[in-house]
């Protein structure tokens, strides 16, 4: 690659990444906004937490499988548009789950009531179920143009800087909707704020998916440029749609090192997704954290992550020669040693005591969720990128099952203290997953050149 290709592949690189982060913290924007939502729709209707934790629970098993299915497309489509024109769906999907209320009443003719909030929950329930399917056109393209704008050498450090964009968007909504709920809404009691947890955030990702159109381009082919050094294609044009079955069959669906991250990506997802969808009411119901500074607890839980997806994936490349998986193993100790010291410690400990434990279980627990995706793109290699980490995401979703229906009706039934010592179980269940390809290699292109 001469000096000039050099220069113009570094500066469509950079772009890349900054267009894509940005781009994914704008999903967030219209993703993890429910959660805020969520004290809103108890408060003013009476909804449970059991039903609000259906809710999270078909949103998020229809966004595994919709990442999977949309990865199979986006391996083979223009990321440019599949990115900016999901996004822009999203958007209107969160607008139209805004007026819940006003459907629900012009169903059913009622303000209030059990119809009514039954109605109510239904409307909800189909909504974010589009949100969710939506949703899968997020990660996939990001998966597809990273692996083929990163060397897999630089993958881990560079995608762990990505992935700082899970949090970034997450950690700036929950922020932004915190404030909404602390200060909209009518009366003292903030009636119809949680509205509002839509409306706005649903504006910025409009003009989002305007950003994304403008600003992402696809391959480095699409711009004149070549592939990256020891990645090139092996598959000759007249067989590309046998050998590209061939190779789903091969690196992904018979690989066996996809099936354990998969299955340990359940497990990290349980924890993460605790916080991050049950965090405003779990800190302050177990807690008796106002709700309007419970935003920030959880922003700092997202903050955190983003040092620590960056420490695992520098250290990946650093000290573990790419072997992110071996990573994950520390990580998940981590996590499960602070998310037992933040249940343990007492709401009349000193504030700061709170913090320091969520935060480090933050850190801990968003190495895994980073390095899984970069672990997986690596194995399958960057033909397949997209469709692996549409695997990952299934298993990965699929743990609403357990962290939004399951743990919704545990608190109803029992508390939070059982939710507590179910998710630490499921961290140490992860840490023995992960050991189980402790001497796996760390990407499967070896592999391409046999």
């Amino acid at each position: 690659m001469s000096p000039e290709t050099a220069k113009r592949f570094k500066y469509w690189q950079t772009r890349t990444i900054i267009a894509t982060m940005v781009g994914y913290a704008f999903f967030y924007f219209v993703r993890k906004n429910f959660s805020f939502a969520m004290v809103g729709l108890n408060n003013d209707f009476g909804i449970s937490k059991g039903d609000l934790g259906l809710v999270i629970t078909l949103n998020g098993l229809i966004y595994g499988f919709s990442r999977f299915t949309n990865g199979l497309f986006a391996d083979r489509l223009n990321a440019r548009w599949y990115m900016s024109i999901g996004l822009f769906l999203c958007a209107v999907a969160n607008i139209a789950f805004g007026f819940g209320a006003d459907v629900s009443a012009l169903v059913t003719g009622q303000s209030s009531g059990s119809q009514f909030t039954n109605t109510l929950v239904l409307f909800m329930g189909i909504m974010w179920t589009i949100v969710g399917l939506l949703q899968g056109s997020g990660f996939p393209p990001c998966a597809r143009l990273l692996t083929h704008w990163i060397p897999p050498g630089q993958l881990a450090t560079k995608m762990s800087v990505w992935n700082t964009s899970h949090s970034i968007g997450a950690g700036l909504v929950v922020i932004l909707c915190g404030y909404i709920m602390g200060n909209m809404g009518m009366g003292a009691d903030h009636y119809g704020a949680w509205k509002w947890c839509f409306w706005i955030p649903a504006g910025i990702a409009l003009l989002g998916s305007v950003f994304l159109f403008i600003t992402l381009r696809d391959t480095p082919s699409s711009v004149g440029l070549p592939e990256i050094p020891g990645t090139e294609s092996k598959v000759k044009p007249e067989s590309k749609n046998v050998e590209y079955k061939k190779l789903l069959r091969r690196k992904v669906f018979g690989n066996k090192f996809i099936w354990i991250l998969a299955f340990a990506n359940f497990f990290v997802y349980v924890v993460r997704f605790f916080i991050l969808d049950w965090g405003p009411m779990l800190l302050h119901e177990s807690k008796h954290i106002p709700i309007q500074h419970s935003g920030w607890l959880v922003a700092l839980f997202e903050l955190s992550g983003i040092a620590g997806m960056l420490v695992a994936g520098w250290a990946t490349d650093k000290y573990l020669r790419g072997r992110a998986h071996r990573a994950c193993v520390f990580c998940m100790t981590g996590a499960a040693l602070f998310m037992t010291l933040f249940w343990i410690t007492p709401e009349t400990a000193p504030r700061w005591t709170l913090f320091i434990t969520l935060a480090f279980s933050g850190f801990f627990i968003y190495g895994p969720q980073a390095l899984i995706g970069i672990a997986a793109a690596n194995q399958a290699t960057k033909k397949a990128a997209a469709t692996a980490n549409g695997v990952t995401g299934i298993f990965g979703y699929a743990s609403v099952l357990v962290s939004g229906w399951g743990l919704g009706k545990v608190s109803d039934l029992y508390g939070w203290d059982p939710v507590y010592q179910i998710v630490i179980g499921m961290s140490i269940i992860g840490i023995f997953i992960f050991l189980t390809m402790w001497n796996a290699k760390a990407h499967g292109y070896d592999d391409e050149v046999k």
